[in-house]
């Protein structure tokens, strides 16, 4: 189980919809914030850097970084 509420930013891909069915899979809740719903472009370049992929997903304050890295943050803690 992921303890803290998970955030996913999101682009609609199928990348971001892959992190949120492996959070709901791990029992986790998450916050989806859509580009030009949420946030915009431009802001999501300043927080994550220009070569940021989606989604860039957060637990709690923490920062995971990507699917491969919230894959991996998983595996660490034995939930896959």
């Amino acid at each position: 189980m992921i303890p803290q509420t998970a955030v996913i930013y999101s682009n609609g891909s199928q990348e971001c919809e892959r992190a949120a069915q492996l959070l709901l899979s791990l029992d986790g809740e998450y916050l989806e914030y859509r580009l030009n719903q949420h946030f915009t472009q431009k802001s999501f370049e300043n927080e994550f850097g220009q070569k940021a992929e989606y989604p860039q997903i957060a637990l709690g304050a923490q920062h995971v970084g990507n699917l491969k890295d919230l894959l991996h943050v998983a595996k660490e803690k034995g939930l896959i």
